[in-house]
């Protein structure tokens, strides 16, 4: 693994600057743990100040220092990217393993479920849970909801690596040893099927992480605990545009554009490690 890493961060550019951009964004969020003001104390400092020696990013208008509320606001978003990329993993894995492996009426039954969540729509539901559980809405009762509604394609694709490898001969080899199918499973099959999971879990965080920041710019989430989208939020509320509180606004989306580039490039690079056909495809292009 460390091995691989070391050559794709010498080989291959477009993963080395993806790694660098995450990785940075990354730390910064992590200086949160040192911030001097509690991330939700409001009109503790001068308000609107603009980016100055003692300010490095200005103030807001509600008194923050817009540099470690957007350490914490990142924070907060990735931690909801992860935990809704791991929870859809977890589903995403179980059913699309088990229908492939098992065939016949769960592979029709799982697959059923399975196109059935494919065919609801996300933004709708997410916003009726918010509306019915508004009085006891949290981040992690909306990022539970979000996993469960963005596990269904990837479970396909998991699905089809498993089918390819239950006809295999060390599979055979494996039901004549003894072995159960979870063992069957994790022991012979999740090798091969880790390289996709990864991959999907690449671009999996990347929609929890839009979705996170969507659903804060319009009110949907808890605005109260800092987030990307909450920042935005709080901006658009008080006009910082039109007020000319620019700063306010400006490093909270650079800092989300850059995450999603590094996240980006993460992802294709990995693809490209996976499959090489894409990079060839990107080539003839």
């Amino acid at each position: 693994m460390f091995k691989i890493l070391r050559d794709m961060l010498r080989y291959n550019v477009e993963f080395a600057i993806g790694f660098v951009l995450t990785l940075s964004i990354f730390l910064f969020a992590l200086a949160h743990f040192w911030a001097p003001l509690p991330d939700t104390a409001i009109y503790l400092l001068p308000p609107d100040m603009p980016p100055s020696a003692q300010y490095w990013f200005g103030t807001t208008s509600r008194g923050q220092d817009v540099l470690w509320q957007m350490s914490s606001a990142i924070w907060n978003t990735m931690l909801f990217g992860l935990t809704v990329t791991v929870l859809s993993r977890l589903l995403a894995v179980a059913v699309g393993m088990l229908s492939g492996y098992l065939g016949g009426r769960w592979d029709q039954a799982l697959m059923t479920l399975n196109d059935t969540m494919i065919a609801l729509p996300n933004i709708p539901i997410l916003l009726l849970v918010y509306f019915v559980m508004r009085d006891s809405m949290s981040w992690p009762v909306l990022a539970a909801t979000a996993a469960l509604l963005g596990w269904n394609y990837d479970a396909r694709l998991i699905r089809s690596v498993t089918l390819s490898l239950r006809n295999r001969e060390f599979t055979r080899h494996a039901v004549f040893a003894g072995m159960s199918v979870p063992q069957i499973l994790v022991r012979q099959h999740l090798p091969y099927v880790m390289p996709v999971i990864f991959f999907t879990a690449m671009n999996n965080l990347i929609w929890a992480i839009g979705l996170e920041v969507t659903l804060s710019v319009l009110g949907f989430s808890d605005i109260n605990r800092p987030t990307i989208g909450g920042m935005i939020y709080w901006a658009n509320q008080h006009q910082a545009i039109i007020a000319g509180i620019w700063w306010w606004i400006a490093f909270p989306i650079i800092a989300i554009v850059l995450l999603f580039l590094g996240l980006f490039l993460l992802a294709i690079s990995v693809n490209e490690y996976i499959d090489p056909r894409s990079r060839l495809s990107r080539m003839g292009a």
